[in-house]
């Protein structure tokens, strides 16, 4: 990433005003997901929410969200068997990041942005993805979409929260 990386709105006459600065290009080198913690900071229930952006990258550093998602995930049950046969639940006997790692949070991001259709003819939704980037002014593909390495990023904040466990 560039040192002008960070999240901006996508303002195409910029671009075509600043032509003569090589460094500035509405051209898309990079897509992915970000996650963080949906409220800023770790909840204090038995469950945790994500927020998820989907994004692209620009030549310079700028990254463009095209899309926002999320997810929660719940905190460990165990059912007990009692002595007289009944069983119970037992809920939040571990903390909501019990047993998740960065890889598990990565895998919960990328079953976020596939489609919810199951008749959807793209294992992800590249053509969407795109008209929501020409939406902002992005002069950009489906078929260019997919053929970009897809990154899924997690927060500093997201990671140090994962290392409590």
């Amino acid at each position: 990433m560039s040192k002008q990386s960070g999240w901006f709105p996508y303002d195409k006459n910029a671009d075509q005003d600043d032509l003569a600065q090589s460094d500035r290009s509405g051209r898309v080198v990079g897509i992915g997901a970000i996650c963080d913690l949906a409220t800023g900071a770790p909840e204090s229930g038995p469950s945790q929410s994500f927020s998820v952006r989907e994004f692209v990258e620009l030549a310079d550093g700028r990254h463009v969200a095209l899309d926002s998602r999320g997810f929660t995930l719940s905190s460990v049950r165990e059912l007990v068997e009692l002595e007289d046969g009944r069983r119970v639940v037992l809920e939040n006997v571990a903390p909501a990041r019990a047993g998740l790692t960065p890889d598990s949070i990565r895998q919960q991001v990328l079953n976020v942005v596939l489609p919810d259709d199951d008749e959807c003819e793209e294992a992800h939704p590249w053509s969407w993805l795109a008209e929501q980037a020409r939406q902002q002014g992005i002069d950009v593909t489906a078929d260019e979409l997919k053929a970009l390495p897809y990154e899924v990023i997690l927060t500093e904040r997201l990671a140090g929260w994962l290392k409590l466990s």
